[in-house]
């Protein structure tokens, strides 16, 4: 029974990761992203800089949304998008978790190299 919760716990992380990956692939969207990295702003604020409609920003922060990156609150008649911290975090985690797993390849590569280089 563990091992299915277990299971089920990565199928849904890869599955976020999946859809993370897919979002973030889009310029549009990491530039939102990195607007909102700044602080919460509506669509209309985000669309400012695009030379694209606000219906288009719209739909690539429903895409954000989607893949769990963003979230939108309502303040008054003002409905912001905020950054979650926590889903981007798990994004970097993993590419961390990647990079530190390809640079102890790296140096056990190079500990090998060395000693065959000390044997000749």
């Amino acid at each position: 029974m563990a091992a299915d919760h277990d299971r089920h716990d990565r199928h849904d992380r890869h599955d976020r990761l999946d859809r993370a990956f897919a979002a973030l692939a889009d310029p549009v969207r990491r530039a939102i992203i990195a607007r909102l990295s700044t602080g919460p702003a509506t669509v209309n604020e985000l669309a400012e800089p695009f030379s694209i409609t606000v219906q288009a920003v719209s739909q690539h922060v429903q895409v954000l949304e989607q893949a769990g990156l963003v979230t939108r609150t309502r303040e008054a008649q003002r409905r912001p998008v905020h950054l979650d911290p926590a889903a981007l975090e798990a994004v970097t985690a993993w590419i961390d978790t990647c990079r530190l797993q390809t640079e102890r390849s790296y140096r056990r590569l190079d500990a090998v190299l060395e000693r065959l280089k000390e044997q000749q």
